[in-house]
């Protein structure tokens, strides 16, 4: 397999993307929820454990409860948007014959996307 280029950068892009949007919002990622998360999750935890009488280590516990730090969070965005993005070529190419490259699948989406955003604006006729 060869991996189009800008699909190869696109990580690149796609982190800078979260950044710009964290800036924006001044509030860094899971700062909103990391708490409500860590606090569900430890009263979980503290149901299983008098629900079953076993108790967990407390680095068992420090494991489970912790919440996604912001590095995290990012990769995991990352991770998703990758995936999707890859299975968005990879249909591409399989589905039209005329397309016979993982790179010109990934032109053909990108040029896609951008149409469907000039239509969307009304500046595509």
């Amino acid at each position: 397999i060869i991996v189009p280029d800008m699909y190869a950068n696109a990580g690149g892009v796609t982190v800078s993307y979260f950044e710009w949007l964290k800036n924006l919002s001044h509030v860094s990622f899971g700062r909103i929820n990391r708490r409500f998360e860590e606090t569900a999750s430890l009263n979980l935890v503290n149901m299983v454990e008098g629900l079953t009488g076993v108790a967990l280590t407390p680095m068992q516990r420090a494991t489970i409860v912790k919440g996604a730090s912001e590095l995290e969070l990012v990769n995991s965005g990352l991770e998703d948007t990758m995936i999707r993005s890859y299975h968005e070529i990879r249909e591409t190419l399989v589905s039209n014959p005329k397309i016979d490259t993982l790179r010109t699948a990934a032109f053909v989406v990108a040029i896609n996307k951008i149409a469907v955003s000039y239509k969307n604006l009304g500046v595509w006729p």
